[in-house]
């Protein structure tokens, strides 16, 4: 049993290694999330580094680390955080400071008596909403101000004065050296969404075609594109996230370089009808299959033009996707006309399948895969004109 815990143990060690190691090998060799976090990491260190050096040092403060740990936290994700947390930060540490000296100058200087008096009191008052995770700091303050003895209006004066400096010099670092832009994100999730839908539609496609799908392969299908709703979550996340670090930004003026701004919100919308339709077409797979289906199945032959339709399908994706990642763009934008006027042709052919289902059974199955799918192909084509539109409009302003 011991032996067995302690291999376990070593391969969570090797584990945890190895993936610090790719993670240090992506941030050197590759920008992105990886690059982003060893970058502001370093503007923390160094925001710390240079307020310790301006107020213990050069000024000679009393008390200098109030000014690198204001620095280190309000080095953010972005410089609206930064600017906001320095408020909230600015707030919550006069409080703590001010009532720490009064329940110092109350209690004649008793470190116990003003910490019982004073730390209950900032501890629940930065529990309060609008303080976010800036309200510990006003009992962390409190407590500095406490240990260290000193409580005056002078000495407390001097915390103030180290904590602006502090948060001044965090701000600016955050704002003037690389300022955080978040734009790679919601690319990243654009791709997502076309990338697996392709890979949903090929999967589904082998399976009709092969006529040896069952209901765990229909479950599992419709269990895929019910999960591209939470790339769409991540995907609003991120639009969120590009919003925030544009604000009180001068990064898009002082970057040249990076990646281009990413599509208009618009496309998210199209992907969301999208992704419902998937659904629909894969829960209608669903009840179809299994000894218990509750809806008849088309016939083989219709079912092997529907998986012709959805490799069509795959191949639009897969064409959106290499047109968001601009990759190859004349041959993406080539395939995907090829691949649109295929579609529009097995489409036809399949409706023609469709009128020749006798059983009205199946015929209702099929009725509802062939309209879903009609619906997809349809916004799976517009997305493309409005993407690509929406591009030339871009580098039109651009020039």
């Amino acid at each position: 049993m011991a032996k067995a815990r302690g291999t376990a143990a070593w391969r969570w060690l090797w584990w945890e290694v190895t993936a610090v190691g790719r993670t240090v090998r992506t941030a050197v060799r590759h920008s992105g999330p990886e690059r982003d976090t060893v970058v502001q990491s370093l503007k923390a260190a160094g925001a710390a580094t240079v307020a310790w050096a301006l107020t213990g040092w050069w000024l000679n403060a009393p008390l200098a680390l109030m000014a690198p740990w204001t620095a280190l936290a309000l080095v953010d994700a972005t410089v609206y955080r930064s600017l906001r947390s320095g408020l909230q930060q600015l707030v919550v540490i006069v409080l703590g400071a001010l009532f720490a000296s009064a329940a110092m100058a109350a209690t004649d200087g008793s470190t116990l008596g003003a910490m019982l008096i004073a730390l209950p009191v900032m501890t629940l008052a930065g529990t309060h909403r609008r303080l976010g995770a800036q309200g510990i700091y006003g009992a962390t303050t409190a407590l500095f101000v406490i240990t260290y003895g000193a409580y005056s209006l002078t000495e407390v004066g001097h915390r103030l004065v180290e904590t602006m400096i502090g948060a001044v010099i965090g701000v600016a670092v955050n704002a003037l050296v690389l300022p955080p832009v978040h734009l790679r994100n919601v690319h990243d999730q654009l791709r997502r969404l076309p990338r697996e839908s392709a890979e949903l539609l090929r999967t589904m496609a082998e399976g009709l075609r092969g006529g040896e799908w069952s209901a765990a392969d229909a479950a599992g299908w419709h269990d895929r594109a019910r999960r591209l709703g939470q790339v769409l979550k991540a995907l609003a996340s991120a639009r969120q996230w590009t919003a925030e670090s544009s604000r009180f930004n001068p990064g898009f003026r002082l970057r040249r370089t990076g990646p281009p701004p990413p599509p208009p919100e618009k496309a998210d919308a199209v992907w969301e009808r999208a992704a419902d339709h998937l659904t629909a077409i894969t829960r209608t797979l669903s009840g179809a299959s299994g000894e218990r289906a509750r809806l008849t199945t088309p016939g083989a032959g219709f079912l092997r033009r529907y998986a012709d339709l959805a490799d069509e399908a795959a191949a639009l994706c897969e064409a959106e996707a290499d047109l968001l990642a601009g990759h190859e763009r004349a041959r993406a934008e080539k395939r995907y006309h090829a691949a649109r006027r295929r579609s529009q042709e097995l489409y036809d052919g399949l409706a023609d399948e469709f009128r020749r289902l006798d059983d009205p059974a199946a015929a209702a199955a099929g009725g509802e895969l062939l309209v879903e799918m009609k619906q997809l192909l349809h916004e799976l084509t517009d997305f493309a004109r409005t993407d690509m539109s929406g591009e030339r409009e871009d580098e039109q302003r651009t020039r």
